[in-house]
């Protein structure tokens, strides 16, 4: 509100066309400026009632009633909750869940959490107790640190976190890819990430910069032994996968794709995510004028997607109705236009990139299926 206010000031001062465009400026950054590891702005916040061994009453919301297994992240706390109680008893405005865990910290009355996708805090070894070794990827901007975990195929995983996530968030499904198929996974830190080379504009650019530290872990998992690649992405990190498997100079290695919430209308997404900033509706066409100007963002693209890129090899792609930030109908788009190798799962009650949180069995089933014929 007070960049607002400082926008309108300035209108007065040094002209209108100045301000629209320090206005828009503003306005982009807010949505545009890497937020690594923190909830998703329109995720509300809940506080904790009252917790137990294992159990936990929430502030009643349409995010704490979802069902599913979800990460509750807090200052200095970071706790996994299951299903919800229905018969659990409970005051009117609360709902209660089944607590999991405490990773961190210490959930007590009156902590203040939201909901995240990330149900994993720590290391492949910490979290998961899997092997795993620190190991440096040569980027565009400098070395691209990422987690790999030993395998007996030839066959790789590299999986690419999202918006407002980390590489922990892929842990949720490094068990399976672990135990059940003795996959070798790479798990990447990318421009902008804790550890990884900022970019020079210090924005985010929404999968469209990004996904050349995707190729370049493909082109490291090459040199290292890997005849195939499956790249697993959420909503950015899934906008950089499909932009890999077309663009990359080895994208005749890569054999199948794993999408979770892709990102596929830039526009879109950018107004989804500086409205839950709060930036005034009046700002939003100046916001995107703006991340066009400075990140490069193409316009003019059909229904404004990386659709024109839809997939050469086959892909699984986990999505709903209920996502906020990327839109659903872009999706069905896609699968439209690959029926042939593209597999669309619908996935409802579940918010951006949390496809795997609404059922994970669900999802490591279709994960099994779909794997399995390309080892």
């Amino acid at each position: 509100m007070r960049s607002a206010t400082a926008a309108a000031a300035a209108a007065t001062v040094i002209g209108a066309g100045t301000a629209a465009v320090a206005a828009g400026r503003y306005a982009s950054g807010v949505a545009l400026r890497p937020r690594p590891g923190r909830p998703l702005p329109g995720e509300p916040r809940l506080t904790v009632h009252t917790a137990g061994p294992d159990r936990v009453a929430l502030t009643r919301s349409l995010a704490s009633i979802r069902p599913g297994v979800y990460g509750l992240e807090g200052s200095g706390v970071h706790a996994v909750v299951g299903p919800v109680l229905d018969d659990a008893p409970y005051a009117p405005d609360t709902v209660v869940r089944r607590l999991v865990r405490v990773d961190r910290g210490t959930l007590r009355a009156g902590t203040r959490v939201r909901l995240t996708p990330q149900v994993h805090s720590g290391t492949p070894a910490s979290a998961l107790g899997v092997p795993y070794r620190d190991v440096e990827v040569a980027g565009e901007l400098g070395p691209l640190p990422a987690w790999y975990v030993p395998g007996v195929r030839t066959t790789w995983v590299i999986t690419a976190h999202g918006l407002g996530a980390t590489r922990e968030h892929p842990l949720n499904v490094l068990g399976l890819l672990h135990r059940r198929f003795r996959l070798p996974v790479l798990d990447l830190a990318y421009r902008g990430d804790p550890g990884a080379p900022r970019p020079a504009d210090g924005l985010g650019h929404l999968g469209d910069s990004e996904w050349r530290d995707l190729d370049a872990a493909v082109h490291h998992a090459v040199r290292n032994g890997a005849d195939g690649v499956v790249l697993h992405g959420w909503s950015t990190g899934a906008a950089m996968a499909l932009r890999t498997a077309r663009r990359s100079r080895l994208r005749d290695r890569i054999t199948g794709l794993v999408l979770d919430s892709p990102v596929l209308d830039w526009e879109a997404a950018l107004r989804a995510l500086a409205v839950a900033h709060r930036v005034p509706a009046a700002l939003l066409p100046l916001a995107v004028r703006a991340a066009q100007g400075r990140t490069g963002l193409r316009a003019g693209e059909p229904a404004r997607t990386v659709g024109t890129e839809a997939p050469d090899v086959p892909a699984l792609v986990f999505h709903g109705p209920d996502d906020a930030v990327a839109p659903w109908a872009a999706t069905r788009a896609l699968a439209e236009r690959r029926p042939g190798l593209v597999t669309l799962r619908t996935v409802r009650q579940a918010p951006h990139a949390a496809m795997w949180n609404a059922d994970p069995g669900r999802y490591e089933e279709a994960m099994r299926r779909f794997l399995t014929p390309l080892l």
